[in-house]
């Protein structure tokens, strides 16, 4: 800080008295004083102080000084120790020490009681204003005006009550630059010295270098806190250790993961690190002894929860110098891994039972029973043509356990290459055979733990793989093909098979015993050919599901009896099929038997019973025309007659609620209203 400070003289006191005689001011008049105290001077007459009252200084009220101190507590209380060593210093001289905030009100005084009670100190006391406005130029106020020490002595002072005195104040500023307040030392202006404003300026720096200290530590404190929240709520567990590999602090999350509760003290700060990894630390000490770093080392360790299964990563910890001072290491569970992986890579079931539509007795007798055994952990066989709809099965029964929380991945045994299904159910570790991916990969019975693995086709597995699989499902375990650990997973399998299994078994290309661990509960899936009453209800299902502008398309009754006679040998998919097909090619909002596809137009039935004679006279071109449209009029009554019957009864089955018993039939509320009308149906 810069000092302004000259000692008074019989000159000053002369130019003082000139510049209060005169009118105008001519500041090259006044040679003799300072530029900042004839500045003062000039900012005083301004303000009209009036330089020769005489006066006690105006002060705060008890109340406005309780808030002024209440605000300013911290500043008081790291200033008051510095100002009682100045205080010790000019102690029986006459002197105070004064502490006032940015406005020039004294918050602390310090000073020997004579002097405190003596006329020319009289104005120095608790909440008195010394700014410039209220007693002139003085060193307090005009150093809170210039924001620069600054010594005031004898005639310097722009009232003349204030001639007596010697004044030396320096700012006090935050490290923004931002004024707090000033100390002051003043007394009698004959012991006016030099070194008066330089133990004013040195207690001012020591009060800002505390507060500057203090507002570091607190800073230090804060960011201590967050870091401390950081570590304790990071999802990956955390162990910090030392150059020589002893644990100085961990994580919850990895205690949490490490199986150890937070009141056990197995492992703990000042154990070494081979307590969590026992042999396996040989990558954590060569991190610390070369610094290197190394990233996602894949280990298994023995656990409070028993064999674990984790990603471990270290950091070295250095110095200005690059020396280590340590390491921070990294867990992740593999299971933490995967789940992460099946939430971004679509490894999860959507569909439930409410997504199968039908209500013929044969679909309801498989969802009855898949109901039933998603309440299980036994492993379920699904067995129907292709297109049934086994994946939605498998999907709702997924959804319905208490896995569905985990992930759903699905793997076709038929569409994986022969030579390739081993390695992606089981994976393989690094270098395992050519083409392998450095580091290795999990197989889906590592991706699925926690939840469900559906392998599809499965009568399509090889005879070797049959015996892995059935390893898997004995021990509870998997080894990566070209690796010797033990993988404990926790999957729970659903097959699905187009073909007979048990006929498989007899052929000698499935295993017996396989089939049996997989024939615990096992599901009949009807195809669409004996679900002739579910046919009409999956066709307006798929139709609004498919309409994409709503146009809300009309259906003659010919194409309802061309569609129930069909046998749809691609079954269910088949139908989704066509009727995408009839949306996407369809002018208008009506369908007729023109906008059907070739091969079910021209379909007709191989076998003849009596009851599906309707059925075959319309197919049948031999008939005479007449006849074929009496038949074809026949079976159109027929269906109306079903239907409406069908609507009759679900509406008094849920009491007259059109929007349940829409949804029942698998179709829209208007098309339902629509449906009434047509048949008369009042609600």
């Amino acid at each position: 800080m810069q000092i302004s400070i000259e000692k008074c003289t019989d000159t000053i006191g002369s130019s003082w008295q000139n510049f209060i005689m005169s009118s105008q001011i001519n500041a090259g008049a006044f040679p003799k004083v300072k530029k900042d105290i004839l500045d003062s001077w000039i900012r005083c007459r301004k303000a009209s102080t009036d330089p020769m009252e005489h006066r006690v200084h105006a002060g705060l009220g008890a109340n406005s000084l309780a808030v002024l101190l209440e605000q300013n507590t911290e500043l008081i209380e790291i200033a008051k120790p510095f100002m009682q060593n100045l205080y010790e210093v000019v102690a029986g001289s006459g002197f105070v020490v004064a502490l006032t905030d940015v406005r020039g009100y004294i918050m602390e005084i310090m000073g020997d009681r004579d002097t405190l009670q003596n006329p020319m100190t009289v104005s120095f006391y608790q909440g008195a204003s010394w700014s410039e406005n209220e007693a002139g130029t003085n060193a307090i106020g005009t150093a809170l005006v210039l924001k620069k020490p600054i010594q005031v002595s004898g005639p310097e002072h722009y009232c003349r009550q204030h001639h007596g005195l010697t004044c030396s104040a320096s700012p006090i500023l935050d490290m923004g630059g931002n004024l707090l307040g000033a100390l002051d030392i003043s007394g009698a202006s004959a012991a006016a010295h030099l070194h008066t404003l330089g133990m004013a300026v040195a207690g001012a720096e020591a009060i800002m270098a505390q507060l500057s200290i203090r507002n570091k530590n607190h800073e230090l404190k804060i960011t201590n806190q967050r870091l401390t929240n950081i570590f304790n709520t990071m999802s990956d567990g955390v162990i910090v250790v030392n150059s020589k590999g002893i644990i100085s602090e961990m994580n919850p999350i990895a205690r949490q993961i490490l199986g150890f509760d937070q009141h056990q003290s197995e492992i703990k700060p000042g154990f070494q690190i081979e307590s969590v990894f026992r042999e396996k630390c040989a990558f954590i000490y060569r991190t610390l002894e070369r610094c290197e770093a190394c990233a996602d080392v894949e280990l298994m360790l023995d656990s409070g929860k028993g064999l674990l299964h984790c990603l471990v990563s270290v950091e070295p910890i250095t110095d200005e110098q690059g020396k280590v001072l340590g390491g921070v290491i990294l867990l992740r569970s593999i299971q933490q891994v995967q789940d992460l992986v099946n939430r971004f890579s679509g490894h999860y079931g959507t569909l439930q039972f409410s997504d199968i539509i039908g209500t013929s007795q044969g679909i309801s007798e498989a969802v009855r029973i898949a109901s039933l055994a998603a309440n299980s952990m036994s492993n379920v066989l699904l067995q129907g043509e292709s297109g049934t709809g086994k994946e939605i099965f498998a999907q709702a029964i997924h959804n319905k356990s208490d896995r569905r929380g985990g992930p759903f991945i699905a793997v076709n045994c038929g569409a994986i290459p022969r030579e390739l299904i081993g390695s992606e159910l089981f994976g393989y570790t690094d270098g395992a055979f050519t083409g392998a991916k450095r580091g290795g990969k999990p197989g889906k019975f590592e991706l699925a733990g926690g939840g469900t693995l559906f392998l599809d086709e499965i009568s399509d597995m090889p005879l070797e793989q049959q015996v892995a699989l059935l390893r898997v499902i004995q021990e509870r375990s998997v080894t990566r093909l070209g690796g010797d650990k033990l993988i404990p997973v926790d999957v729970r399998i659903i097959c699905a098979t187009n073909k007979n299994l048990k006929e498989e078994v007899e052929k000698g290309t499935f295993r017996k015993d396989l089939y049996y661990r997989l024939h615990v509960i096992s599901i009949m899936i009807p195809p669409l050919r004996e679900r002739f009453e579910d046919i009409v209800q999956l066709f307006n299902y798929f139709l609004e599901r498919l309409d994409k502008h709503d146009r809300g398309f009309s259906i003659d009754p010919e194409v309802l009896v061309q569609i129930q006679q069909y046998t749809w040998p691609g079954n269910v998919r088949e139908l989704q099929n066509v009727v995408e097909r009839i949306v996407s090619l369809t002018e208008g909002h009506r369908l007729t038997l023109e906008n059907m596809p070739q091969e079910i137009l021209r379909y007709q039935p191989a076998d003849r019973h009596d009851s599906e004679k309707t059925a075959d006279a319309e197919g049948d071109s031999s008939l005479p025309g007449g006849e074929a449209s009496y038949w074809r009029e026949q079976r159109r009554r027929e269906l109306e007659h079903h239907e409406k019957g069908k609507i009759l009864k679900l509406l008094s089955k849920f009491g007259g609620n059109v929007s349940l018993t829409a949804k029942s039939m698998g179709i829209s509320r208007n098309t339902l209203y629509r449906k009434m009308k047509q048949y008369g149906i009042y609600n």
